[in-house]
């Protein structure tokens, strides 16, 4: 990758995050008097300026292959960024107060892609005994894989956790049923709906009166009935309803007597 003053510049002095950025002194090559820098870290990249709002920095320090330690100096808090190589240069800083060093030689030892290589092999690790599931893996599981089941449905899992509800009594010819188990005892039926033949066979529902004609035939709605077909069909579901609720109000009272 090429690099020009142009592009270091406006990467130096653009609106991206800074890793670090403050205040060093700044020991010379040539002569060992330390300059007051204003320095910012960006990737790998450390830049130093003259100024704080200087608009293009003075040098650059690529930190690669490089190690960052400790050193004696006539400045306290002093560190130094030591490259490989007998002819490489060796920059030796100083910070302004023993927290300030501390936070520069961990960003600047966490600043180069060796070190980020070594992280990710890491995860990677981390991450291949998560899925073999050793000891180490967080969450994994040493017992071998089973059979792959089907995850109930939220339908299934309220029905597991709700108690069984009474079955819904079946209904004959429209009339309902509340005692269709063969042996059992069943409740006295009075009005011929839903009842039971000798041979244990329900009885259809009574079919409504016919009255007589002045010619002497026979026509529906005599009696109680004898209006418009609305009023004679509420009518016989009031009856049907009525009888209904008098076959449950009495088989929940036999129930009741049955329970100890």
């Amino acid at each position: 990758m090429k690099l020009n003053e142009r592009s270091l510049a406006f990467y130096a002095t653009c609106d991206s995050p800074a890793d670090n950025s403050g205040f060093l002194y700044k020991r010379g090559e040539r002569h060992t008097a330390y300059h007051r820098r204003w320095f910012v870290l960006k990737g790998n990249m450390l830049f130093y300026f003259e100024e704080r709002d200087s608009r293009e920095p003075v040098g650059v320090i690529v930190l690669e292959g490089c190690n960052v330690e400790l050193c004696e100096s006539a400045e306290n808090f002093a560190f130094a960024i030591r490259f490989g190589g007998s002819k490489s240069r060796t920059y030796v800083l100083a910070a302004e107060s023993q927290e300030a060093m501390e936070s520069w030689v961990k960003s600047l030892s966490r600043a180069s892609f060796d070190y980020m290589r070594l992280v990710v092999r890491e995860l990677e690790k981390q991450l291949q005994e998560m899925s073999r599931g050793l000891p180490g893996g967080c969450g994994g599981s040493q017992d071998a894989p089973g059979p792959w089941k089907p995850k109930p449905s939220g339908l299934e899992q309220c029905r597991e956790r709700l108690p069984a509800l009474p079955a819904v009594p079946p209904k004959e010819n429209g009339c309902a049923v509340w005692n269709n188990v063969p042996g059992e005892d069943r409740p006295p039926d009075t009005s011929g709906c839903g009842g039971h033949d000798e041979e244990g066979a329900p009885r259809p529902p009574p079919l409504p009166p016919r009255r007589r004609v002045s010619n002497g035939g026979t026509a529906s709605g005599a009696g109680p009935w004898r209006s418009s077909p609305s009023t004679f069909c509420c009518r016989l579901h009031e009856q049907y309803s009525r009888e209904v609720a008098r076959l449950r109000q009495d088989w929940q009272q036999k129930r009741r007597g049955s329970q100890p």
